[in-house]
């Protein structure tokens, strides 16, 4: 069977000698879903900031957190905006390790993350991803995989996960999210991981440079902006705050480290 589906059809072609993002990230976080070009300009953002790896594993960690806490909260369904290639600790891995019944539609622009992870969930009924950009929400929430998985009369779990610092076009990225959050009902919830404009440094910038000349350009965004992206849904303590501060909340099951300023961590709630 073609694991692929009808949207085999679509994707372009890679360029396997321009860097993407997706495969940076899955390159730094041990996956094996990479080309020369990306392990060359990821070790060039390594060593521009050596604790770029530590900021993925709090990334990671967050996101294992939140999965926890909406499965705490009666939430089996994820709609993954911006999944990535699956390796060890994507949302796919997580959610079925703490619930084996979620649900969960990864979406993702990189032909790769959409290859290996229609491999991944090939033979899941209630598992699949979707090849769309997640700016076009409409189009996403009316998808095949998303209506035949995600029942949108029960609350969802929208996940943001160090994505949205590469989409520039802020009008349209709020556009979007307003969309999928007026789609969920009541106790739906959306979390956010973004880079931190006031974290900003020389080494920063190097890296962001570095990711301007991949498939997407990297922009950094403060508090206000970031909590822009949550809309009017109420932001649960301790609000759009450092990885260390959201961690350090009484119940939360992780650990922060040296990189935990470097990024906007946030999570709220649909009332």
């Amino acid at each position: 069977m073609n694991v692929l589906g009808e949207q085999a059809a679509v994707l372009p072609e890679v360029d396997p000698q321009r860097p993407s993002v997706a495969r940076i990230y899955n390159f730094l976080l041990g996956g094996k879903h990479h080309f020369a070009a990306d392990r060359q300009a990821a070790a060039a953002a390594r060593g521009a900031m050596p604790e770029l790896p530590a900021i993925l594993r709090l990334n990671r960690q967050f996101l294992g957190e939140v999965v926890r806490l909406a499965g705490e909260a009666g939430i089996d369904q994820f709609l993954d905006l911006g999944c990535g290639i699956p390796s060890a600790g994507s949302t796919y891995d997580v959610a079925r390790r703490i619930n084996p019944a979620s649900r969960v539609v990864g979406v993702d622009l990189e032909p790769v993350a959409f290859v290996h992870g229609r491999k991944q969930t090939d033979g899941d009924p209630a598992a699949d991803v979707l090849y769309a950009d997640l700016l076009d929400a409409g189009e996403v929430l009316g998808s095949s995989p998303v209506r035949a998985i995600i029942d949108l009369d029960r609350p969802v779990c929208l996940l943001l996960i160090s994505v949205a610092h590469f989409i520039p076009d802020t009008a349209r990225l709020l556009a979007a999210l307003e969309t999928y959050r007026a789609a969920v009902p009541s106790g739906s919830l959306l979390a956010v991981t973004h880079a931190n404009r006031k974290a900003s440094s020389p080494q920063v910038e190097h890296v962001r440079r570095i990711y301007n000349n991949t498939t997407a350009p990297m922009v950094a965004r403060d508090e206000s902006e970031t909590s822009a992206l949550f809309g009017d849904w109420q932001i649960r303590e301790p609000g759009v705050q450092s990885f260390g501060q959201w961690c350090s909340m009484p119940g939360r099951r992780c650990e922060s480290n040296t990189a935990e300023s470097a990024f906007l961590v946030g999570v709220a709630g649909k009332p």
